[in-house]
């Protein structure tokens, strides 16, 4: 919806509704007569300038212009010309003469290249440098700027060179000099190594190429940028899809003949440009390049803002699940690692999270392999059972110990041997590294590594190593998670780079809405409009966010960009001092663990919140927006 603060966008789950423009067409079956940002400039409506340069020898510093000649086009027509010998400043190489009939004598009188360079400039004025081997003469024109003090405007160039090696067969002609070309397409004036001359035969070779490349979808100015890539023809042919598109950040998705989704994707600038690099010889990727091959349609889904791209993308991801996209699409396989709420609590690797009183949980992970790995980093730094079944408050008479007994690596209270009181705080131990400070983890992992390093035992140290990497990054990842998860409302607000606001509202996790306000708007009204057509979000198991674990963290780095300001918050947003997010690689956390034995201060990341006082950091202590923009 749209109102006079700016343009409001509520996240709905029920993508499917939208029903988004697509080149071409209304949402209504109508046409819709596309304007010209939409669909680039036609080659007709380019302004041409077809240069060729005459020289002294092959490299620009050592030699030097003695001729310049160029003619400007424009569909078809020739509106002017330009032509003029320039002194070299020496004599002209005796081959060099018999090549272009420019003698040293000729050259006499004619003005210097510092007085040439800006007529030409001003005549090559916003238009498309033209040229056959364009980097020789671009080269030369480029170096003569830069001798005599003036600013290369940065022409786009086409090069007639790359265009014939895209059309032009070995059957047709047996290479692409400029002579070949203007035999074989008839041009009017026959290249003679003079530059006026040349230039006009180019002019000819130019506008046939053109017409070769046409059928082949290069019909626009845009289209020249990546005319000379080595794409096939079915591939190019299709870049009228992104014909239409929006130049605009949002989601768009590739159909199939069926109508299905074959892929969704995201551009957080334009649509239309990111669509069009599908049809390019940029694009490598094999899946990639078959699905375009099937594509029939793309359809774009405009966003407010960036954010709102990227989280759209993966909610679109996972309600369609496309074949040819890799990414995670199924949130309910992330595992996690679970403290199980009984008598004697054991760990265990669970697909959810549950509203269980006294359970605690770190995750999610990226696969089972990694929470089986977080888990065993536990299970090796705490004498916790690690039997399955649910222990009675009173061991039976007939119960026998586990080998883990014998080792020392559990109090046995199967058997009796450890009461609840003293397993309990075994728990507490345990809860504590999965919801604060992972420090006794690491410190009976850096201690084990260093053992096994000692006895060259490299392989079972990385073993090692990976095991509490995997612990660290779960943890971390709940750490950071979670109090937003627990957060009912959090509203903020991030200048844009034109000057406006870029407004987010998240709840529990969830994105529920974003809008975009220019800079002479007041973003209040928009907020106000934001908090009250928001999608309604109901309150999660924490920590498991309102959302894919992956917009969860798409939000929170959204809202730890530097800038964004914090509006209102809902609920508490606060983490411990001590967590697991400061020495998320296994490496850093063991160095400073090590510096922590050697009685040094262990480094800190510079971003991480500071607390004057033991206890929570309140994460809204950001400066606040200001009450006008």
């Amino acid at each position: 919806m749209s109102d006079s603060a700016g343009t409001v966008t509520g996240m709905s789950s029920s993508l499917h509704r939208l029903r988004p423009v697509w080149a071409g067409a209304a949402t209504d079956g109508t046409a819709v007569q596309l304007a010209l940002d939409e669909i680039g400039t036609p080659l007709s409506e380019v302004t041409f300038v077809v240069v060729d340069l005459e020289t002294t020898g092959g490299t620009p510093a050592e030699c030097a212009i003695t001729e310049i000649g160029a003619v400007k086009v424009r569909g078809g027509q020739v509106l002017g010309e330009l032509q003029t010998l320039v002194d070299p400043g020496g004599p002209v190489p005796p081959f060099i003469q018999v090549l272009t009939g420019i003698t040293s004598s000729m050259l006499v009188g004619a003005p210097r290249i510092d007085e040439v360079l800006p007529s030409f400039l001003e005549f090559a004025r916003d238009a498309v440098l033209v040229a056959h081997n364009a980097p020789f003469d671009v080269g030369f024109l480029r170096a003569a700027a830069a001798r005599t003090g003036h600013a290369w405007p940065g022409y786009r160039v086409v090069d007639t060179v790359r265009l014939a090696r895209r059309v032009v067969t070995r059957d047709e002609a047996p290479n692409h000099k400029l002579s070949t070309l203007a035999a074989l397409f008839g041009a009017a004036v026959t290249p003679n190594h003079r530059a006026l001359d040349d230039a006009r035969a180019t002019v000819d070779v130019l506008h046939a190429l053109l017409a070769r490349l046409g059928p082949l979808g290069v019909t626009h100015l845009e289209d020249l940028a990546t005319a000379t890539d080595p794409v096939p023809q079915e591939v190019r042919r299709k870049r009228t899809l992104a014909d239409g598109l929006p130049d605009a950040p949002g989601v768009y998705l590739f159909r199939g003949p069926h109508d299905e989704v074959l892929y969704v994707g995201t551009s957080t600038t334009s649509l239309r440009t990111r669509v069009r690099s599908y049809f390019t010889s940029s694009e490598k990727r094999s899946r990639i390049q078959e699905m375009v091959r099937i594509a029939e349609r793309v359809d774009p889904v405009v966003c407010a803002t960036p954010l709102e791209a990227r989280v759209r993308e993966l909610r679109l991801i996972a309600e369609h699940s496309p074949r040819y996209n890799r990414r995670s699409r199924f949130p309910e396989r992330m595992p996690w690692v679970r403290l199980t709420s009984e008598p004697y609590p054991r760990l265990s690797v669970v697909r959810e999270v549950r509203d269980e009183p006294g359970a605690t949980y770190v995750g999610p992970f990226g696969s089972q392999g990694a929470a089986t790995l977080a888990l065993e980093a536990l299970q090796e730094s705490f004498a916790i059972r690690q039997c399955t079944r649910r222990l009675p408050l009173v061991a039976p008479a007939a119960a026998s110990a586990c080998a883990l007994a014998d080792m020392g690596r559990c109090g046995a209270p199967c058997i009796g041997e450890q009461d609840q009181h003293g397993y309990g705080e075994v728990v507490e131990r345990v809860r504590a590294a999965m919801l604060g400070d992972p420090a006794p983890v690491v410190a009976a992992h850096a201690e084990r590594i260093e053992a096994l390093v000692d006895q060259q035992r490299f392989e079972e140290a990385a073993t090692v190593r990976d095991r509490l990497g995997a612990f660290l990054r779960g943890a971390a990842r709940a750490q950071r998670v979670g109090p937003v998860a627990r957060c009912a409302e959090i509203v903020a607000a991030r200048r844009a780079d034109d000057g406006g606001w870029e407004i987010v509202l998240v709840r529990h996790g969830r994105l529920a809405a974003t809008a975009r306000v220019d800079r002479m708007t007041d973003p209040r009204p928009t907020i106000a409009t934001l908090r009250t057509t928001a999608e309604h979000v109901a309150a999660p198991v924490a920590p498991a966010p309102a959302a894919h674990p992956e917009e969860a963290d798409l939000v929170l780095d959204w809202l730890e960009r530097p800038g964004v300001r914090i509006v209102d918050v809902v609920g508490t947003w606060a983490l411990p001092v001590r967590t697991a997010l400061g020495d998320v690689e296994p490496a850093a956390a063991i160095a400073a663990h090590a510096a922590a034995v050697l009685g040094r201060p262990a480094p800190r990341p510079a971003d991480r919140p500071h607390a004057e006082a033991p206890g929570s950091v309140d994460l809204t202590r950001h400066a606040a927006m200001p009450r006008t923009a």
